[in-house]
């Protein structure tokens, strides 16, 4: 497995091995020691989440403020445009994003750190979207960040579906970067 930074060197690409040939195809899509030690301390996943979501659909940007989750996502059927927003008031990266397209075809993962808010946008006509987390789901403690806050600019390929995107009454109502509870 190959594991990547980003320009957020907390996030990190995950791009497994994958051995093919007429019968289909074997990747090894997790292995603890190797992950351990690229992220620098021993990560504990608590629960799986699978989520399947037609083109357009765009989720997030969330996160919880208590609980934070470190997030491990892929995509098994379909293509994304995937992002992670840095939350940490004590980072020199506060507010700063990356986006990652994740693909069955490509089988990239990306590594989503407590402290960041996540979302992602589908490119295909459904996507299959696996994650696992490091703490359990809090609705009590979740948040949404506006997805196209104007400070923070994040690029997302619009122009891959055709419109604008579909959101969930959460996500419309999400807060603005100025109102955006952050991490210490």
């Amino acid at each position: 497995m190959i594991i990547e930074r980003t320009h957020l060197p907390e996030v990190l690409v995950l791009q497994p091995r994958v051995f093919g040939d007429e019968r289909g195809f074997f990747t090894e899509s997790w292995n603890k020691a190797r992950f351990d030690e690229a992220a620098g301390a021993a990560v504990e996943f608590v629960q799986d989440n699978h989520s399947r979501s037609s083109r357009g659909v765009l989720r997030g940007l969330h996160y919880q403020i208590q609980q934070p989750q470190g997030k491990l996502v892929r995509v098994v059927s379909g293509r994304v445009f995937d992002v992670a927003v840095d939350l940490r008031r004590s980072s020199p990266r506060l507010g700063q994003w990356v986006g990652v397209e994740l693909s069955a075809e490509n089988h990239r993962q990306l590594w989503v750190p407590p402290g960041f808010a996540h979302g992602y946008l589908t490119l295909s006509e459904t996507a299959d979207f696996l994650y696992k987390a490091t703490d359990y789901y809090a609705p009590q403690h979740e948040r949404a960040l506006l997805w196209n806050d104007p400070h923070l600019a994040i690029e997302w390929p619009l122009s891959a579906i055709d419109g604008a995107p579909t959101l969930s009454a959460k996500d419309l109502q999400a807060a603005a970067w100025r109102h955006c509870p952050l991490y210490d």
